[in-house]
């Protein structure tokens, strides 16, 4: 089977690679990817030699590079990983997201309907919790629950969804979605929350909390997510949505915390002295305060169970950003380091 992954360079996608390319080498690979900002190759390393695998440096927002690619590979599946992801940048610059992810999705849902669509062919869009809105104190996410994004990442995520279910509904075309709670683990760019939490903290740099620190995610382990998706791909109904959580609810601040001691036990830092990097700064605009899954149907369904909780998942994580200094230096150059010192510095 010939597979398109889009944007496998980026997070999530390099660890879906990175899991199931040696797993199957039964199946070929093929990697598109814009390589963008948050994309690096080398978090391919291990896999960039395999027969099994492949590079096409494709931007999903060119729909002739986007029917050009699909003709030459003919594609059975498709994983759609590929989209602008940071809720921050969506707030200061939302028409990339827009580009991306809506139209983006239009051109692989348009040039896969030109393709042959026989047994066992599958267009499989990975989406978010995000488009659900904020949850109160109380209550889940269920593959029901109403839509009511809060920012123009959310939005034109909500936006990409409904297009992948039209195109079911209208032309027939096979389908799946899976909308994920909050990732962490290898790989993952340093604007996000956890590896940059980890990566300053080791670093005895301010650690920004947003508002108080009261907002809620559930946190799931990028590995997880990763195998939850390939059993929705092999296991799940078409034309159905399933909600992957990692049952980990934890507030922002005591995810930093908790992160805190990690760092002060891996580095023989005084716990007091990580602690006391932490810095409030000003809350962003429609920041969501609570978001909570129910993923009882994918756990039924398909045979799902996070293998990590949060605590084993995290120190995993800590270690790798620990150990892995090269990926993180090379990362942390150029566009990551301005947007940093532009989202922040002016919200302390």
């Amino acid at each position: 089977m010939n597979i398109v992954v889009t944007g496998g360079a980026g997070f999530i996608g390099s660890n879906f690679l990175n899991l199931l390319v040696p797993r199957h080498p039964e199946h070929r690979f093929i990697n598109a990817d814009k390589l963008t900002y948050a994309a690096h190759l080398g978090s391919l390393e291990s896999i960039a030699d395999r027969p099994n695998y492949a590079l096409e440096r494709t931007d999903i927002a060119d729909a002739q590079a986007v029917r050009e690619l699909f003709q030459k590979h003919k594609p059975q599946l498709v994983v759609h990983f590929a989209a602008e992801s940071h809720v921050d940048r969506s707030i200061h610059a939302p028409e990339a997201f827009i580009t991306t992810n809506i139209t983006g999705t239009f051109n692989l849902l348009q040039a896969f309907r030109e393709l042959p669509q026989g047994h066992g062919v599958l267009f499989h869009h990975v989406s978010t919790d995000e488009v659900y809105g904020s949850l109160g104190e109380t209550g889940l996410f269920t593959e029901t629950t109403p839509y009511d994004p809060s920012s123009p990442y959310s939005a034109s995520k909500a936006s990409s969804d409904h297009l992948v279910r039209a195109y079911h509904r209208t032309y027939g075309l096979p389908t799946k979605i899976t909308n994920c709670s909050n990732n962490y683990g290898p790989y993952q760019f340093p604007e996000k929350l956890v590896p940059l939490m980890i990566l300053n903290a080791a670093e005895g740099k301010p650690l920004p909390v947003y508002g108080r620190g009261v907002n809620i995610r559930d946190w799931l382990y990028v590995e997880d997510h990763c195998e939850a998706i390939w059993a929705v791909i092999h296991k799940g109904r078409i034309g159905e949505t399933y909600n992957v959580g990692g049952l980990s609810e934890r507030r922002n601040l005591d995810v930093v915390q908790q992160i805190c001691a990690l760092v002060a036990e891996e580095t023989g830092q005084p716990l007091a002295q990580v602690q006391g990097l932490i810095r409030f700064v000003e809350d962003r605009p429609g920041h969501d305060l609570r978001y909570a899954i129910d993923p009882s149907k994918v756990m039924r369904e398909c045979d799902f169970r996070p293998r990590e909780n949060f605590e084993s998942g995290l120190r995993k994580t800590v270690r790798w950003f620990l150990e892995n200094k090269t990926w993180v230096e090379q990362v942390r150059s150029g566009e990551y380091r301005k947007w940093i010192e532009k989202n922040y510095s002016a919200r302390a």
